[in-house]
C-alpha cells in the first residue's frame, strides 16, 4: 500500500516574504492618485491579509477617503501600481528557502496559498526564486473562495494529492488561523509577519515558529505523536 502524500501549504505575504515595502508603496501611490496624504509602512502592515479588495478598502477607510470614493474605483489604480513595485521592495525572510528545501527534501508536496491574486502571487514567486521549491500555487483568485474560507486549502491538498489528514499549513495572520481550522488541518503561525495588533503570541495554533528551518524537526516530531 502507497504512503500518503504529507503536504506543507504556506501562505505568502508575511509568511515566506516580506512584501509590506511593496504594498505600501502602490497604497500610497494610489491615495495621491486621489489627494490623500501617505500612510505609514506601520499602519499599511496592520490592513495587510485579507485580499487586495479588503486592503483597499481599508486604505481608503485610513486615509478618510472612503465616503468619497469607492473601493471598486480605486482598486484598478492599486494594481496598475503594484504591478510596478512587486517584488522589488519585498525580501525573503531568513530561513523560509532552506526551510522549503530541507521540507522538498524530505519528501514533502508544498504548495503556496495566498489571496493575493495570482496576476501578483506568481512573478513574485518567480522573482524571489521561491517558485521552483513549490508544486502547486493557489491564488486568491485561482477559485471562487479565498482565506479564511477552507475551499483554498482543500483544493491546494488535492492538487498535490494529498489529503486534509496530511496536510498543515503555515502562515502568520487569524485568517490563516481560521482557514485551517476550518478544513480541519493543523495550522503552524511564524512569530513574525502580519499577525495584527495582539500579535503572533495571541492566535491558537499547533506551534509557533522563529524560522521556517524549525519546521521540519516539529513536523517530524508530531507525526511520531500521531502515530502512537
Amino acid at each position: 500500500m502507497s504512503r500518503p502524500t504529507r503536504a506543507v501549504l504556506v501562505d505568502l505575504d508575511g509568511t515566506m516574504v516580506d512584501t509590506a515595502a511593496d504594498i505600501a508603496a502602490a497604497v500610497n501611490f494610489m491615495l495621491a492618485e486621489f489627494g490623500a496624504e501617505p500612510l505609514t509602512l506601520d499602519t499599511v502592515r496592520g490592513l495587510i491579509g485579507r485580499g487586495v479588495p479588503a486592503l483597499v478598502r481599508r486604505s481608503l477607510e485610513a486615509a478618510h477617503l472612503d465616503r468619497r470614493l469607492s473601493a471598486g474605483r480605486a482598486e484598478p489604480v492599486f494594481h496598475h501600481y503594484y504591478a510596478q513595485v512587486n517584488g522589488r521592495l519585498g525580501t525573503v525572510y531568513g530561513g523560509v528557502t532552506e526551510g522549503l528545501d530541507a521540507l522538498k527534501r524530505e519528501g514533502y508536496a508544498l504548495a503556496c496559498v495566498t489571496n493575493k491574486p495570482r496576476s501578483l502571487a506568481a512573478p513574485l514567486l518567480a522573482l524571489t526564486g521561491l517558485a521552483r521549491q513549490l508544486d502547486a500555487l493557489v491564488a486568491g483568485d485561482s477559485i471562487p473562495h479565498m482565506k479564511p474560507a477552507p475551499e483554498p486549502l482543500w483544493h491546494a491538498a488535492e492538487l498535490l494529492g494529498a489529503d486534509a489528514a496530511n496536510t498543515v499549513l503555515v502562515g502568520d495572520s487569524p485568517v490563516d488561523v481560521a482557514a485551517a481550522q476550518a478544513a480541519g488541518m493543523p495550522v503552524f503561525i511564524v512569530a513574525y509577519g502580519y499577525a495584527g495588533p495582539n500579535g503572533a503570541q495571541a492566535l491558537p495554533c499547533d506551534g509557533l515558529i522563529d524560522s521556517f528551518e524549525r519546521l521540519p524537526a516539529l513536523l517530524a516530531r508530531a507525526r511520531v505523536v500521531s502515530e502512537q
